[in-house]
């Protein structure tokens, strides 16, 4: 199994930056992708960046220029830089990784509120 604990959300104005950040412990060396999702009131939950094991990343289009996903693999945690910040990225932000197996793990969420 693989735990994740979120921390770096809270609340900031718009054009603002924030860094998430995504701890993992357990069967870390299982993990094949990390991500980011996010779900904003009454609306699905939504990719907004993947990280795999060989370093390929993926954005979403409404995100592509303003965030970035990384990794520190010695210290098994995933961030989100978050630059630019618009109202409309404010959402519960979900770290996940996906294993070797196609085992899928979340974190608890961590709210994310861009004003205007």
């Amino acid at each position: 199994q693989v735990h994740l604990v979120e921390s770096g959300g809270g609340l900031v104005q718009a054009g603002g930056s924030l860094r998430l950040s995504c701890a993992a412990s357990g069967s870390t060396f299982r993990i094949a992708t990390s991500g980011w999702y996010r779900q904003a009131p009454g609306k699905q939950r939504e990719l907004v960046a993947t990280l795999s094991r060989g370093g390929s990343t993926n954005y979403a289009d409404s995100v592509k220029g303003r965030f970035t996903i990384s990794r520190d693999n010695a210290k098994n945690t995933v961030y989100l830089q978050m630059n630019s910040l618009k109202p409309d990225d404010t959402a519960v932000y979900y770290c996940n990784v996906e294993t070797l197996s196609s085992e899928n793990y979340w974190g608890q969420g961590t709210q994310v509120t861009v004003s205007s």
